[in-house]
């Protein structure tokens, strides 16, 4: 079997957050990158999946600060293969996908692929559009808000428990290849220690693939950045539910919103 699992790291929350003087960007003298958390559940289930069935795993992600931490740490936990890549528009999800989707199949010996795996979405990405608009490209089925994964014994096939709202699952048998965005792994990202990084950073290699340039990519246009405001606006209500669904109405009426 053969994994692909794609990374990207985005801004830690932890952390403040600052705008940048020009209005439209965050300010990066102090800004960590992290990787994202769902893309960390993905790497996971991949590592799984590879324990169960065998085959390879390989890691992609943008060029960002603090990737190669990232990808060491993914061979350090069991990948076969890092691979980074340096994008024009790193920070749009919509041109991410565009680059990558013509890119990767040139990367030698990187796909076809039996699963490709990705976070079903990122703070930066709260709409997931990354792995869908990898699998339209690529002609794939896409399945999102995964939480399990098993490939069945044909290797065509794979049975995976999508998670729905309210906390109910669905489960789905999907063709094979296919594009799958990991919502939570079947257990806790496992923990490696730092003296395995050390020696993955010895031992490992990360390979630098420049993409071919594939003409205009799609990319949206950020005007202006502001951080939150307190407005001392809000407005405790009290009553009984009667009461309260007048004071309601009330309010949307008076704001043109009924």
């Amino acid at each position: 079997m053969k994994i692909v699992v794609l990374l990207k790291m985005v801004p830690d929350v932890v952390e403040e957050l600052e705008v940048a003087a020009d209005g439209k960007s965050l300010d990066a003298e102090f800004l960590r990158m992290i990787l994202s958390e769902r893309d960390s559940h993905a790497l996971e289930e991949g590592l799984l999946l590879k324990e169960r069935h065998g085959g390879t795993l390989m890691v992609v992600a943008p060029e960002a600060p603090e990737v190669d931490d990232a990808l060491y740490t993914a061979l350090a936990k069991g990948a076969d293969r890092a691979v980074k890549i340096p994008l024009s528009t790193p920070h749009s999800s919509r041109a991410s996908a565009a680059q990558l989707g013509k890119g990767l199949p040139a990367v030698p010996d990187l796909l076809p692929a039996d699963l490709i795996l990705t976070g079903c979405q990122a703070i930066d990405d709260l709409d997931g559009m990354t792995a869908p608009l990898l699998a339209h490209d690529w002609k794939l089925p896409y399945l999102g808000l995964v939480t399990s994964i098993s490939v069945n014994a044909d290797g065509k096939t794979a049975c995976v428990t999508k998670e729905y709202s309210g906390g109910t699952h669905g489960e789905f048998e999907v063709p094979l290849p296919a594009v799958l965005g990991v919502q939570a792994a079947e257990q806790p990202p496992r923990y490696v220690p730092v003296s395995k990084v050390r020696a993955a950073m010895k031992t490992g290699m990360i390979e630098t693939v420049e993409l071919q340039e594939s003409g205009a990519v799609p990319s949206v246009e950020i005007l202006a950045m502001a951080k939150p405001e307190d407005a001392e606006h809000a407005e405790m209500l009290e009553g009984s539910p009667e009461q309260l669904a007048d004071k309601i109405s009330e309010i949307l009426t008076a704001h043109g919103v009924v």
